[in-house]
């Protein structure tokens, strides 16, 4: 392996590319462990474990999304698909040299704590097991992996087709089919709009209301409005403006058929489609609120309707996991796990994380930015505060998420803005702080 590593990073996504970069432009030597046979993560389409489908594009706009030192092609559209993000990543991979720290097929087994402070990671390679003892371990592996269906489960008296969106691929497992999609988030919705066009009826159903965007408003895409918001006002500010421009350019979603949102805007993950109103709006698609019932090909909704389907796709998001720390480093569980910045456990020094978060935005600034973070801590550049002060910080952050977004994963919710100035700041505060600890002369 060469040089000793000093980390270890798990995943090579867009994550584990950002931080096996900013480990090695800050001198640390690092090992990345990969379980597929190339890089990108989830943005490789038929790669094993990646939700990917054929009609996949970026929900969050270009210039939005781009990492700060590999800006996207300019001649690019503002929503690009997964084939260019997926080749964007491999390049990334390449421009700076970062596949040699990297080993494909290798799975990360076991993660332990040592007596000594340090960190032991086993996996399994194509030639047999590794191990390899750190100062640093960087969790980067994603959290779209382990499919969440409804809990409790309905009772198994459907005979309709049932699968998840992480098993869609494309159009042509709709063709011909009634089709029952079920959630709010992104991928319901591009779903939705396909079946629209290959499915022989289309049904959408919401448990709640949410915000849906276009990629578009007033002529530009739409999260650049947003943005330009929140570098001047406080986030209660910007939901109202923001909420005012979309009633008023695109309606509510009551207008459409759908159940009216029960949170104010900015208050729950951003869902974007530019076909799903206009489907809506001509009867290519038809809404409905949640599932009561299934029993044979027929659906119940709570409004006491129901309809028979062939084809039911539920787009109910991802159970977080990480089955390779031990269940006590993660608490109540890996998406209630208090992080200090959603980056360092406090009580376990070394343990770090990168993209462990749901942002409101793109996650490649914020994952960029979190391992520049842990980079400069590894190179002395960056102090953490005392545990105690993070345990409060982490405690104070919870609360504030908790009142902006209720139940709804709260400790990994991040404003993409805020957030990510957050994260400058802290780099500067946490400088000082290792200014402050080296004694005078030292290093001369």
């Amino acid at each position: 392996m060469g040089v000793r590593p000093r980390a270890v990073v798990i995943g090579a996504g867009a994550a584990g590319l950002a931080a096996v970069k900013a480990l090695r432009d800050a001198g640390v030597p690092a090992v990345c462990f990969e379980a597929t046979d190339q890089v990108g993560g989830l943005w490789v389409y038929g790669a094993p474990d990646s939700p990917a489908y054929r009609t996949l594009h970026l929900n969050t706009s270009r210039g939005r999304t781009q990492f700060a030192d590999h800006p996207m092609p300019t001649h690019w559209p503002d929503y690009p698909d997964h084939r260019r993000i997926a080749g964007y990543l491999a390049d990334y991979a390449d421009r700076f040299g970062l596949r040699d720290t990297i080993r494909l097929r290798h799975s990360v087994e076991q993660v332990t704590q040592d007596p000594a402070g340090t960190w032991t990671v086993r996996a399994s390679g194509p030639d047999g097991p590794v191990e390899v003892t750190v100062e640093a371990v960087v969790v980067a592996n994603g959290h779209n992996r382990a499919p969440r269906l409804p809990d409790p489960p309905y009772p198994d008296t459907s005979t309709a087709e049932q699968l998840h969106s992480h098993d869609y691929r494309g159009p042509e497992q709709l063709a011909g089919k009634r089709v029952l999609v079920v959630g709010g988030g992104n991928s319901a919705m591009d779903i939705a709009v396909d079946a629209s066009y290959a499915a022989t009826r289309t049904l959408l159903s919401l448990r709640r209301g949410v915000w849906v965007v276009p990629k578009y408003l007033l002529g530009r895409p739409s999260d650049t409005l947003n943005g330009a918001l929140a570098r001047r006002l406080p986030w209660r500010l910007r939901q109202r403006i923001s909420q005012a421009m979309l009633t008023t350019t695109v309606g509510s979603p009551a207008r459409y058929g759908l159940p009216a949102p029960t949170h104010g805007f900015l208050q729950d993950h951003p869902t974007l489609s530019d076909g799903l109103l206009s489907r809506l709006t001509h009867g290519a698609i038809e809404a409905r609120p949640g599932v009561a019932a299934l029993d044979g090909d027929r659906v119940e909704f709570t409004d006491g309707r129901s309809d028979s389907v062939d084809l039911i796709i539920w787009c109910t998001g991802y159970r977080v996991e990480i089955p390779f720390l031990d269940p006590v480093l993660l608490g109540g569980g890996a998406d209630s796990l208090a992080l200090y910045r959603h980056v360092f456990h406090p009580d376990a020094p070394g343990l770090t994380f990168v993209g462990l978060m749901q942002s409101t935005g793109s996650a490649f600034p914020l994952v960029e930015a979190q391992a520049k973070l842990i980079a400069a801590q590894l190179a002395g550049r960056y102090a953490l505060p005392d545990p105690e002060r993070q345990r409060a910080v982490c405690r104070a952050e919870l609360r504030a998420a908790t009142a902006r977004w209720g139940q709804r994963r709260p400790a990994m919710r991040v404003d993409f803005d805020a957030y990510l100035a957050e994260l400058t700041r802290e780099l500067t505060a946490g400088a000082r702080r290792a200014r402050a600890a080296t004694p005078v002369g030292a290093g001369r």
